[in-house]
């Protein structure tokens, strides 16, 4: 087997135990909030406590990765994040509750950029859509998984088990990225010429480099990306953090229903980020660059918002999953698709780009989930009419991508002058 595939190996089983440690305070949400007395406006500030540490972080993580190799940030980004999994079970009151959600979050930022960074290292450009697929795909099978996993634990030890025991899980992932990941292909035993030639690997180590922010303050381009994603982000979050509160208080699902239906979206959004990521790989090499990624990722988010929409006008709960259900997989047509873009603009910059697009993201993620635990009191509890400004967002979100042009460099590359970094 070629040597990036194994990587991208590592880096899918990395994708399923993030959204496995995402995923799970959702799932166990009911529990959490009887247990510590917790009202629908401090659940959501602690689902949003995440993201906005998240999102402060995401820039540095990934100017780090471009700096110091995502080999090294990565392992750091773990275990970090491990060890917040598992205090999270120790949680008491609010507070405590709170402030380790918010460091969980500091601690996880930066894992997509640098896997972007990874990937852009180890593939060359007609097949990074498609490896950055198949981590997020990996990432929806973690979200799938999730309720499988947690309802039976918090059933049988309660909800603070699952945070210990997904904590454990990633100390193992840590050992076995740094003994067998390299930043540079050239560096990894056993590598052949020939796949060291189709990647494109260089002969020398990639210069540390860092992006300034005078290069792109003025790119249209870069302000464009970091739109797109943050509405994106207002429709994609709900996913992670309320949808299966809604699914138990806003549909009446019960918790063993719960567990099987709340898989359907993500195995959805599995298939979603294979087919976006493959299609617009194809449609790179037939049509170019604009029309690959561009019509993919357009047409992926105006379907999830008319998809999202749907689902709040429907009396049946489960007509309303399958909606909710297509329109995750809709929107995961394009994500792959996002981060290749990132790539195809940043290059030696893919992970500060990456990280600037993913700040912007968390920006709206934190905003939707703080809001919608607001909106559900304001419409006396009618968790529909609450979804339908996320779903909005997914709309305008479908307008700016039109907008973005992937051919258009981050910063131009002058030849035989290296970019300087920042020290």
């Amino acid at each position: 087997m070629p040597y990036r595939y194994r990587i991208l190996g590592l880096l899918f089983l990395l994708s399923i135990i993030t959204y496995l440690d995402r995923v799970c305070i959702s799932v166990a949400g009911k529990r959490m909030q009887d247990d510590l007395s917790l009202s629908t406006e401090q659940w959501g500030w602690i689902v949003g406590a995440f993201t906005i540490s998240y999102a402060a972080f995401e820039i540095p993580a990934g100017v780090w990765g471009d700096k110091y190799g995502p080999r090294n940030i990565l392992t750091r980004i773990v275990l970090w994040w491990s060890a917040f999994t598992a205090m999270t079970g120790l949680a008491t009151n609010y507070h405590f509750l709170l402030a380790t959600r918010f460091f969980f979050g500091a601690g996880e930022a930066g894992a997509y950029p640098n896997i972007s960074a990874m990937v852009s290292r180890w593939f060359p450009t007609q097949e990074r859509a498609r490896a950055v697929g198949f981590t997020w795909m990996a990432s929806r099978l973690g979200g799938a998984l999730s309720p499988l996993l947690v309802v039976p634990i918090q059933q049988n030890f309660g909800w603070r088990a699952t945070f210990y025991v997904f904590g454990a899980v990633g100390l193992v992932w840590c050992a076995w990225w740094w003994l067998y990941a390299r930043d540079n292909p050239r560096d990894k035993s056993g590598i052949t010429e020939e796949e060291l030639i189709h990647i494109g690997a260089p002969k020398t180590a990639a210069a540390h480099v860092a992006l300034r922010w005078d290069q792109v303050k003025g790119s249209r381009n870069f302000w464009m990306i970091l739109a797109m994603y943050h509405t994106y982000c207002w429709g994609s979050y709900f996913y992670l953090s309320w949808l299966h509160t809604y699914l138990q208080r806003g549909r009446g699902f019960s918790e063993d229903e719960m567990k099987l239906w709340s898989t359907l979206p993500f195995i959805f959004g599995a298939c979603g980020n294979l087919i976006g990521g493959f299609s617009s790989d194809l449609l790179v090499k037939k049509y170019g660059l604009k029309i690959g990624r561009c019509v993919i990722g357009t047409a992926g988010l105006a379907l999830s918002g008319v998809f999202m929409l749907a689902a709040t006008q429907v009396a049946s709960k489960e007509l309303a999953v399958l909606f909710l259900a297509f329109g995750y997989g809709s929107m995961d047509c394009m994500l792959p698709v996002s981060w290749a873009v990132c790539m195809d603009v940043g290059k030696k910059y893919a992970g500060t780009m990456s990280g600037s697009m993913n700040m912007a993201g968390q920006v709206g993620s934190f905003a939707s989930s703080v809001l919608f635990g607001y909106l559900v009191t304001w419409f006396g509890g009618d968790y529909n009419k609450a979804l339908i400004p996320l779903a909005s967002m997914l709309l305008v979100s479908a307008g700016l991508f039109t907008l973005i042009d992937p051919t258009e460099q981050l910063v131009k590359e002058k030849t035989g002058t290296p970019e300087p970094a920042l020290v």
